[in-house]
């Protein structure tokens, strides 16, 4: 099955066009990457990124094509066609997140590969291209939600309040997913039998069409879909921030920016309470307004632009502070070193004083 996505809305809300997704590099830009990488040859039908790896890189085409799918259940979705001049990658390859789509030679040609950490200097560095990339790069993430082409699969009822949880902590963390709601779909049960799980056992999450979690935790969802696989728990950093709300972000935007190594410590998804905000009226900087998922979304990528480092569904437990460096215990037990802490852990709305309320959260309440 193949599908073509159309023109979504960018952040700003107006619809961005293709140049916008998919810009044209200048043989200039061109020359300026290859010293940030290596030059190779493609052969047609080559698979040069298989969705799911986890050394995210980015390709750039100097002759030939590449064709974007992302893998599904039902076979392929074509997310687009790199001609010459264009690039791949989005704020994933930023953060170090596992690859979500699949890179295929559509015929005989010549790339520059990119990893990582050379991608991350160019947009240090260079500003042409940095100002280039990152909005490509952001925009392709707001099209992927948008059309839920990712490496997940929801499965549950919009009346459960755990199918209401998992969409929400998938959302607040920009991660696309397609939904399958049973109180809508009536022609499931083939899916439901191939990955034997059963309505009783909604909400299911299936990751990269392979594993199936039953009703899973933050934590349960994030170690599957890799969103801190990236991230190296034993070494020392020069500063962790607690808490990913707007002012967490924004010391990480700083700190990284000046050169320190930085790791946001996060107990569910970046935002906040601005980041569940339909609408900021007053933040400083936008005076039309930004929604706080928006907001987010931009923080975290410039963030992410100058190194810092996510880590979410991993709350901070205990900070012991008797020597340096600083210990700080996360959710499973780890413990994370640090030379300085900043906590912005910001504000937490109060909850009605009843019984197994938060069983109803999203559900009624």
């Amino acid at each position: 099955m193949a599908l073509t996505i159309p023109p979504v809305a960018s952040p700003s809300g107006t619809e961005a066009p293709r140049v916008q997704l998919f810009p044209a590099l200048t043989a200039e830009q061109m020359a300026r990457i290859t010293s940030h990488g290596r030059v190779r040859s493609v052969q047609a039908g080559e698979v040069l990124l298989e969705a799911g790896e986890r050394k995210p890189r980015i390709f750039v085409v100097t002759a030939g094509r590449l064709e974007v799918v992302r893998p599904s259940p039902l076979g392929e979705d074509l997310v687009t066609i790199l001609e010459r001049g264009e690039f791949s990658g989005e704020v994933g390859t930023l953060a170090g997140r596992p690859v979500l789509v699949r890179i295929r030679a559509l015929e005989p040609g010549e790339v520059i590969e990119v990893d990582r950490d050379h991608l991350l200097s160019i947009v240090q560095n260079d500003t042409e291209l940095s100002d280039l990339m990152m909005r490509a790069f952001i925009l392709r993430r707001v099209q992927l939600v948008a059309r839920g082409l990712g490496d997940v699969v929801l499965v549950g009822s919009s009346h459960c309040s755990g199918t209401l949880r998992i969409k929400e902590f998938l959302t607040r963390n920009s991660h696309p997913y397609s939904e399958i709601d049973l109180d809508v779909e009536t022609d499931v049960q083939a899916l439901l039998d191939r990955f034997q799980v059963s309505v009783a056992d909604i909400p299911v999450l299936i990751c990269r069409s392979k594993t199936v979690l039953r009703n899973p935790t933050n934590q349960q969802i994030a170690d599957c879909l890799g969103f801190n696989a990236a991230i190296d728990q034993t070494k020392p950093r020069d500063l962790v921030i607690v808490g990913a709300g707007p002012s967490g972000l924004a010391a990480a935007v700083y700190a990284a920016s000046e050169g320190l190594d930085v790791l946001v410590v996060e107990a569910n998804a970046p935002g906040g309470q601005a980041g569940a905000t339909s609408r900021i009226e007053n933040y400083l900087g936008f005076p039309a307004g930004i929604s706080g998922q928006d907001l987010t979304t931009r923080a975290q990528a410039q963030a992410q632009k100058f190194g810092a480092q996510l880590m979410v569904a991993s709350g901070a437990t205990r900070m012991v502070c008797s020597r340096k460096p600083y210990r700080i215990a996360v959710d499973g037990g780890q413990e994370i070193e640090a030379w300085a802490v900043i906590l912005a852990t910001g504000a937490e709305y109060r909850k009605l004083a009843l019984e197994n309320v938060t069983a109803f959260e999203g559900a009624g309440i």
